[in-house]
């Protein structure tokens, strides 16, 4: 039997369970290396660089297909605009043969030959299809009378001095030009105003 004075002493139950385990003590939390920060942030910024190099690289590649598609489709639009250039220049010289015929007929020609007339009728309606079929194609007629001189369209032939018009202005029209779809086909060809001696400079017709 138990001697009651051999007893374990009271222990503190608090104490104990709040006691950790010797083998589950926390273990010390390791330090990062020193350089392991600066490393990262040099690596980070060398990938930033490289992703807006290749954004770059990307957007200007971009720019130039776009630039390559716009430009092949402006020549292909050029090439069916202009496609019949040729072929208007042939036919520039029927026209001007059709309104020479038509110039060449004196108006009282007409009133007393009937046969003359009816030549005449059927010259002007031929030009005027002729016209017409210009027209669909894009080609215009340029009769620049009574306008300015623009080197760009006319091809000055003479010059008339004390026509009463401003010095540059058209006067006669010696053969009428023609543009394709706002490019020129052939120069007008005309004759200019000139101012007098005493009157204003001459016009520079070659510049």
């Amino acid at each position: 039997m138990s001697d009651p004075n051999t007893r374990p002493a009271d222990f503190d139950a608090d104490t104990v369970a709040g006691a950790a385990p010797a083998d589950t003590a926390a273990e010390p939390v390791a330090e990062a290396a020193p350089d392991a920060a600066p490393a990262d942030s040099e690596q980070l910024a060398k990938l930033e660089a490289e992703v807006a190099r290749l954004k770059d690289q990307i957007l200007r590649t971009a720019a130039e297909m776009e630039n390559t598609r716009r430009r092949a489709q402006r020549d292909r639009e050029d090439a069916i605009k202009y496609a019949v250039a040729g072929f208007a220049k042939e036919l520039l010289p029927v026209a001007d043969n059709l309104r020479r015929a038509l110039e060449a007929v004196p108006a009282e020609g007409r009133e007393r030959d009937e046969m003359l007339k009816s030549l005449a009728v059927g010259v002007e309606a031929t030009e005027r299809q002729l016209l017409a079929a210009f027209d669909r194609a894009g080609i215009k007629k340029l009769e620049p009378l009574n306008e300015v001189f623009d080197p760009n369209f006319h091809q000055v032939m003479f010059e008339i001095e004390n026509t009463g018009k401003p010095t540059g202005t058209v006067v006669q029209v010696l053969q009428a030009g023609y543009v394709l779809n706002g490019r020129l086909l052939r120069e007008a060809m005309v004759g200019v105003s000139k101012a007098g001696a005493d009157a204003a400079p001459h016009l520079d017709t070659k510049a």
